[in-house]
């Protein structure tokens, strides 16, 4: 298992975090099996999405705002229940399966840590099997 520490610049963003998992994967010298990714944060989530097109981050973003915006009312008193609500809707891992010592990512896909309450520093974990 291998823990990446990231610093992200805005209270919400997406981070492609692709190549550090590639590069755990290829370090492990596994060929085929299966890559975890964990986010410990609950205001932060993990996502695999297109990564040709930036736009398609910022239409995420947005749309995640319109499902929970961060001034609706919540009762939580820090104020970044919008941030609980996002990373829950996205989830706090992911699996990629390893093929031929390689990610078995489509074309267009990325992995994203995905920020909700920053800018924070954050850590993921990666772990091959």
């Amino acid at each position: 298992m291998r823990t990446f520490s990231l610093s992200t610049r805005a209270r919400s963003e997406f981070v492609n975090i692709t190549r550090d998992i590639a590069s755990v994967v290829e370090a492990s010298g596994v060929r085929d099996g299966v890559c975890t990714v964990f986010v410990p944060h609950t205001t932060a989530a993990v996502t695999i999405n297109e990564n040709a097109d930036p736009s398609v981050q910022s239409d995420l973003l947005m749309q995640l705002e319109r499902l929970a915006p961060l001034r609706a009312g919540f009762q939580h008193a820090e104020g970044n229940s919008d941030a609980h609500v996002k990373a829950a809707l996205l989830g706090s891992s992911a699996q990629i399966i390893v093929q031929n010592g390689r990610l078995a990512l489509g074309t267009w896909q990325g992995v994203y840590f995905c920020e909700f309450d920053g800018p924070r520093q954050r850590n993921f974990f990666v772990q091959v099997q």
